[in-house]
């Protein structure tokens, strides 16, 4: 075996970790995506999330790992389409954004009318 032979079955087999890797994590999107639409009441559409980034991050502990984002639908009326999304660090969900809520908090210098 020469070494580009080698090379080739490294990067085979790095490609086939990815790939597998990737499948996991999308499993477990899919899963905190559905949790969280059924804890607010929304309908998750399509049962399924769709890759938009993948890049090298660090987690908590300093350990480079794979951060994924992945995006998704819901509805809250049945007739609409919103967009949510999970980011994983890994296999750990570390944010999921579903229906954005705007809290105004009226500024103590002002008098309220």
């Amino acid at each position: 075996m020469n070494w580009y032979e080698l090379l080739l079955l490294c990067a085979l087999a790095g490609a086939i970790w990815f790939w597998l890797d990737s499948l996991k994590a999308r499993e477990i999107g899919v899963l905190a995506a559905r949790n969280a639409c059924r804890e607010e009441g929304l309908q998750f559409l399509d049962e399924t999330v769709v890759g938009r980034s993948v890049k090298w991050q660090r987690d908590d502990e300093g350990v480079l790992r794979l951060q994924r984002i992945f995006a998704f639908e819901y509805s809250d009326t049945g007739n609409n389409r919103c967009f949510g999304s999970v980011t994983m660090t890994g296999h750990h969900v570390d944010m999921l954004h579903v229906r954005p809520h705007l809290y105004v908090v009226p500024n103590t210098h002002e008098t309220l009318h």
